[in-house]
């Protein structure tokens, strides 16, 4: 096989006219770039230079591989440009999972900020509800996922990066006895009927049944849905009563009215979830500062009254009535 290299020390050669010339741009010594060349010609099994008085001039088949060692020359040098820009976090691609309210909430104004800060990065954006993404990311087929954290934590190797306590609010029918309330004790939502609105078993409603269980009771659950708008329907048709996350009420129905509840206070923890190995990548850290700017430290009542641009804060106070 053709090395590489020598073939570079050839076209030196060729263009330079001369063996010392060549030895003088290089850096080398007279007798090691000749050396090289007889090597090569041994690998190219064939006569590559001739002498012409003083100098040398190619043979056909020394044209031929400096005219290849140009092009190879061009094609390193673009790939070393290519590689400091992928290093540097100016290109790339990222593969994305998430969950339906983290995409509504989280993810368009992080990806905006992504776009500004590091516009040659492309992102691959996945839908994985309510499936879990953790092996996805676990096996590299994804870059970074946005989950609930999960019982036990993540797994060997997944690292979880906080990025806000979603709380839990009440979903009351118009005109509830409860309304007349600023915030809500949950236990006093022990008796009422309840409308399902986490769907399938996951940690999402592993806290809210936590949440139910620490205040003395187990909801009575009469109808189940999958997604908050269905859940909110049910809700204003006086079926009952729900919990629903504060980033999942960015749409409200007009049928109902939502109150804080405390004792306790459910809430969701969510994070970005990536690999350890591939958090040295400028674009994948880029796009983690970004969620972690648009997201706040808590979407909390008392954290959300000064910031009217934190997207997150403008919804929980659209969310909440009478604030």
């Amino acid at each position: 096989m053709l090395d590489v290299r020598r073939m570079q020390i050839l076209r030196a050669v060729v263009t330079s006219g001369s063996v010392t010339a060549a030895a003088a741009n290089l850096g080398y010594t007279p007798s090691a770039i000749s050396q090289q060349v007889a090597t090569l010609e041994k690998e190219a099994r064939t006569a590559l230079l001739e002498r012409v008085g003083r100098g040398v001039r190619p043979t056909a088949a020394g044209r031929l591989l400096t005219e290849y060692a140009a092009v190879i020359g061009e094609q390193v040098a673009q790939a070393e440009t290519a590689l400091s820009d992928l290093r540097e976090g100016r290109t790339g691609r990222l593969s994305v999972r998430y969950f339906a309210t983290a995409g509504a909430a989280l993810l368009p104004p992080a990806l905006a900020r992504l776009r500004a800060e590091h516009p040659g990065v492309a992102v691959d954006l996945k839908l994985i509800d309510p499936a879990d993404p953790l092996p996805e990311v676990e096996r590299g087929e994804a870059d970074l996922a946005i989950v609930v954290r999960p019982r036990g934590g993540a797994r060997e190797g997944v690292r979880l990066v906080h990025l806000l306590d979603d709380p839990y609010l009440a979903v009351l029918p118009k005109g509830h006895r409860l309304t007349e309330r600023p915030v809500v004790e949950l236990a006093d939502l022990a008796a009422e009927p309840w409308v399902g609105a986490e769907g399938t078993a996951g940690p999402c409603l592993d806290i809210l049944l936590d949440g139910c269980a620490a205040a003395g009771f187990t909801p009575g659950f009469v109808v189940e849905s999958d997604d908050y708008a269905t859940a909110q329907g049910f809700v204003a048709a006086g079926l009952g009563v729900c919990l629903i996350p504060a980033t999942g009420l960015g749409t409200r129905h007009p049928g109902v009215e939502v109150r804080e509840v405390r004792n306790p206070r459910p809430f969701r923890a969510i994070h970005a979830a990536v690999r350890e190995t591939s958090l040295g990548q400028p674009a994948l850290l880029g796009l983690i500062d970004a969620l972690r700017r648009t997201a706040p430290h808590e979407t909390s009542r008392q954290n959300t009254g000064g910031d009217d641009s934190n997207a997150l804060a403008a919804t929980y106070r659209a969310a909440v009535d009478g604030v």
